[in-house]
């Protein structure tokens, strides 16, 4: 994330808000996930992607609800987004 937010300097302050945000951040479930971020998509249960400076960028996290984890897997701008292949 460090290495993106030095690319995408517009993004520092959102990046760096998400990640404060996070460390508290307990969900039980998907629908916790959503209630809290309407706009984030959720994608097989457990993939949850966010949108970054008006859906310029996009969050890729993988969140393990049961132990309370999130794994980022990616971040890049939109058109990079459009090639992942969530699983």
């Amino acid at each position: 994330m460090r290495d993106f937010v030095e690319r995408h300097a517009d993004a520092r302050t959102q990046v760096e808000s998400w990640e404060a945000e996070m460390e508290g951040a307990q969900w039980a479930t998907p629908h916790d996930l959503k209630a809290r971020y309407p706009k984030a998509s959720i994608i097989k249960g457990q993939n949850a992607i966010f949108d970054i400076c008006r859906n310029k960028y996009r969050l890729w996290v993988k969140v393990n609800y049961k132990n309370q984890t999130i794994l980022i897997k990616k971040i890049g701008t939109h058109k990079e987004y459009e090639k992942w292949e969530i699983i």
